[in-house]
């Protein structure tokens, strides 16, 4: 069973960038569509971007696009979510989960548990 370890979160200021990194210790994520999402205090969980097993294509939500980049490390088991030009209100626990499918919405139906998350602040 797939269970994923979020990392790369931190505190940093508006305008700022961070990249995180989602693994799964003894599976290629190469094989599965992969999503990343947050939850903001008081908010419900949203997708925010993903990335298919096939043809790497990639979707993310629209209040990220231009600014988050998600990509697949050359080792074929890491999922990262580049995120630039950050705002206070991309403040949230941020998580990976694998996917049935990438939507263009830059979500899916998620189909494994959920892992603890990496918390990001962006703050001044």
């Amino acid at each position: 069973q797939l269970q994923f370890v979020e990392s790369g979160g931190g505190l940093v200021q508006p305008g700022g960038s961070l990249r995180l990194s989602c693994a799964a210790s003894g599976f290629t994520l190469n094989d599965y569509t992969i999503g990343w999402f947050r939850q903001a205090p008081g908010k419900e969980r949203e997708g925010v971007s993903c990335i298919s097993n096939v043809g790497g294509i990639s979707n993310y939500a629209d209040f990220v696009k231009g600014r988050f980049t998600i990509s697949r490390g050359n080792a074929g088991n890491t999922v990262y979510l580049q995120m630039n030009s950050l705002k206070p209100e991309d403040t949230a626990v941020y998580y990976c989960a694998r996917l049935l499918s990438c939507h263009t919405s830059g979500t899916g139906i998620r189909f494994s548990s959920w892992g603890q998350g990496t918390q990001v602040t962006v703050s001044s």
